[in-house]
């Protein structure tokens, strides 16, 4: 059996641990430079004129109105206590499949099926008193089932966020409680061709003739539609794999024309990468950086570019990135313009081990694995970014991201813990 435990809201109940006043109140999230809502709790969902992913200055006052809780989004606490939620999983078995930040697959087939719910609930509960994090659980014979039972589990208040999977009549039931929508693998554009043909309910798929499955959902859907008649198909992903690719695309919290302010943070974001890109243990041989101008201003100037940078060999040096890096961003960009913001992304990874040496090419010193070792160690002891290149400047609070109302990171960082006699 398989369980899939998914916290309830996960942001915004990261939020509202180290805030007990704003329990059973509604609490949302905003995006990069407090843009727009992209999480909220059960609170703010049942208020139905606060529209998810709106821009936050259409509809501020609406939220003041329904003393409605706002915060910056807080990536370094979500993080710590989606890590805490993780290990509390370890206790119950030693198979964990971190799918997301906020959900796992946890293979229980070593619990007979008459202690399936008992040892439900005492996941959950122990989460809770572990984390202070509320959790689903759906527990089932397949991934897929597991999904859908951990919907039903938070869909129906008699459930205690608890639903277990262990008979057939159990199977049929929850097919039958859910709409085809609400198959894990099922896009929109498959939940309309399916429903035009009458096939509105998880069961009314799975009782579709599977050569038909395969014809219209190819190999995917029939592997979906097994899933769902209990026959497994997709096992747990312990380690995940490397990533293809690894890249990140920040709005700047101001509109930028120097271009100094620029590099600092093209090379802030090279570092993060980079540092990424040594912790999975690879190298890239291709670097690209993009930089655009605020496509939705109707005043601005508008302007985007990007660039491609060959490397002659594979590297995870944060020296050599950020050398070249910076090389493409002089040469894409361009001045009078108001910039919004810089990307970089990396391509072309290949297993660190497995990087092929260039015989004509003499790292510099800067470039060498320990002198990268020495500065990840240091960083890793005193705090992220202790040790940077000299190009990532000190000025960031001119061109980083607008978090006005971001929580402290309560869990990582010493001056931020809670202390008696703020509140809490």
């Amino acid at each position: 059996m398989i369980a899939l435990v998914d916290c309830n809201s996960f942001y915004a109940s990261c939020e509202q641990v180290f805030r007990p006043d704003l329990r059973h109140k509604p609490v949302v999230v905003l995006s990069n430079n407090d843009g727009c809502i992209i999480a909220a709790n059960k609170e703010a969902k049942a208020l139905t004129d606060i529209p998810m992913f709106q821009p936050i200055f259409k509809i501020r006052k609406l939220l003041d109105a329904h003393n409605v809780t706002y915060f910056s989004s807080n990536y370094t606490l979500y993080s710590d206590m989606s890590r805490r939620v993780m290990d509390t999983l370890q206790l119950f078995s030693p198979c964990v499949e971190e799918y997301s930040i906020d959900e796992s697959f946890v293979d229980l087939s070593h619990i007979k099926n008459q202690d399936l719910d008992e040892l439900a609930h005492r996941m959950k509960n122990t989460i809770v008193k572990n984390t202070g994090i509320p959790v689903g659980v759906g527990i089932a014979k397949t991934k897929s089932l597991s999904k859908l039972a951990n919907k039903f589990a938070k869909k129906i208040p008699s459930n205690n966020n608890v639903y277990v999977v262990d008979s057939e009549e159990k199977r049929v039931f929850l097919l039958q409680s859910l709409m085809v929508k609400d198959i894990w693998g099922i896009g929109k554009k498959h939940a309309m061709r399916l429903e035009a043909k009458n096939i509105k309910t998880a069961l009314d798929f799975a009782n579709m003739p599977v050569a038909w499955v395969r014809k219209e959902m190819t190999v995917i859907g029939e592997r979906l539609w097994r899933e769902l008649n209990n026959i497994h198909c997709l096992d747990l992903t312990l380690q995940p794999n490397a990533k293809k690719g690894i890249g990140t695309a920040k709005s700047f919290g101001f509109k930028l024309t120097d271009y100094s302010l620029i590099e600092e943070a093209c090379s802030s974001y090279v570092a993060e990468v980079a540092d990424l890109l040594r912790q999975q243990r690879s190298a890239t041989s291709k670097i690209e950086i993009s930089l655009q101008t605020n496509q939705h201003s109707a005043v601005d100037k508008q302007y985007r570019n990007k660039i491609v940078i060959t490397l002659d060999t594979p590297t995870d040096s944060t020296a050599k990135l950020t050398k070249e890096a910076l090389k493409g961003l002089k040469r894409i960009f361009k001045p009078g313009y108001r910039y919004k913001k810089v990307g970089v992304n990396l391509t072309q990874l290949v297993n660190r081990n497995e990087v092929q040496t260039n015989l004509f090419e003499t790292p510099h010193k800067s470039e060498s694995n320990a002198i990268t070792n020495v500065i990840d160690n240091l960083n890793s002891k005193y705090g992220k970014n202790k040790i940077k290149l000299a190009t990532v400047g000190n000025r960031n609070k001119e061109w980083a991201l607008i978090k006005e109302h971001r929580s402290p990171r309560y869990t990582t960082q010493w001056n931020e813990l809670v202390t008696i006699g703020n509140g809490i």
